[in-house]
C-alpha cells in the first residue's frame, strides 16, 4: 500500500422508526501502518464555513478510533462487542454519544483495505440508530471503490 490513498467511505443508518439514510464519499488521504496499527489522515470540509475539519482514522482487528479536530472535535471508539461514551463538540454545543460497536472486520489485500463497523449509536443515553460504515482504502492507480458498487 502506497502513502496516498484514495479513502471511500460508506455510511447507513436505521433509525428508531426503521427510516434510511445513506451518506457516501471519497476523498484523496494519507496512509500508513505503525505498531500493527493503520492510520488513515485526510481533510474534511465544513458546510457553511471555511475551516476544515482533520480526521484521523486509526484501526486493527477488531478495534476503529477516529478522531476529528476543527470545526468539530470527537474522539470516537469502536471495539467489537464494547460500548464507549464521549462527547461530540461542536460551535452549537456538545453532545454525548455512546458507541456499541457489534461487528469490526477487515480484509487486508496488497493494494485495498476493506473495514466494516457495525454498530448501534445513541445520543444522550438514547437509541439512536443502527449503523454500518463500510471504508475501502486503495491505492490512488489501482481503480478500488467497490463499496458504491452495491
Amino acid at each position: 500500500m502506497t502513502k496516498d490513498v484514495l479513502l471511500a467511505i460508506k455510511g447507513l443508518q436505521f433509525d428508531a422508526c426503521a427510516d434510511e439514510s445513506n451518506v457516501q464519499t471519497i476523498t484523496a488521504a494519507e496512509y500508513y501502518q505503525k505498531n500493527n496499527s493503520h492510520y488513515v489522515i485526510y481533510d474534511e470540509a465544513s458546510e457553511g464555513t471555511e475551516e476544515n475539519t482533520k480526521n484521523i482514522i486509526k484501526f486493527k482487528e477488531k478495534s476503529l478510533e477516529l478522531t476529528k479536530r476543527g470545526f468539530v472535535n470527537v474522539h470516537m471508539l469502536f471495539e467489537e462487542n464494547k460500548k464507549s461514551l464521549t462527547n461530540y463538540v461542536t460551535p452549537f454545543g456538545d453532545i454525548l454519544i455512546g458507541i456499541d460497536a457489534k461487528k469490526i472486520t477487515m480484509q487486508n489485500e496488497e493494494s485495498t483495505i476493506r473495514v466494516n463497523v457495525d454498530y448501534t449509536l445513541e445520543v444522550n443515553y438514547e437509541f439512536l440508530a443502527d449503523c454500518q460504515i463500510s471504508m475501502e482504502i486503495s491505492d490512488r492507480g489501482a481503480g478500488g471503490n467497490s463499496i458504491f458498487a452495491s
